[in-house]
């Protein structure tokens, strides 16, 4: 196979994983797949992860779009029959405001959608935690509330 040749398909086959969410740097919430729950051998690390992270709001109002949270394996791919309580919490960081609205939810096929969340004060650095019963939490970035 000549050098242009095999060059041409390490492109092709790297912009395949990073497009589809295969490489952590990529910031893709999903992988390839779509699973119905199993391990598929080895080491369980099923997790969640924010589908849609929480963006800077007006104190007193609710956080558009609607945060949205996914139950994944550890390639990534969504646990569909994942339909488990999550829960969001404020992290650390942030100004001491508290968090209201619907703060758990049961999850379906995976997804966990949280349309009421309110931040009660202004300030920088806020995150939300996102956990459930035999899931790895996650952090959201940081948003302000202004």
């Amino acid at each position: 196979m000549s050098a242009l040749r095999a060059s041409a398909i390490l492109v092709i086959a790297t912009t395949m994983f990073v497009t589809s969410g295969c490489f952590p740097s990529s910031g893709a919430p999903t992988g390839i797949g779509f699973t119905s729950g199993g391990t598929g051998g080895g080491v369980a690390s099923n997790r969640l992860a924010f589908l849609v992270q929480p963006n800077s709001v007006s104190a007193g109002s609710p956080i558009t779009p609607e945060v949205k949270v996914i139950a994944v394996d550890s390639l990534g791919n969504v646990l569909g029959g994942f339909n488990g309580r999550v829960s969001v919490t404020l992290g650390s960081g942030g100004s001491g405001g508290s968090l209201s609205g619907t703060t758990s939810v049961t999850a379906s096929g995976g997804l966990a959608i949280f349309a009421s969340l309110v931040v009660s004060q202004a300030g920088n650095g806020y995150t939300l935690i996102a956990s459930a019963p035999g899931l790895v939490s996650v952090f959201s970035t940081t948003f302000t509330v202004f």
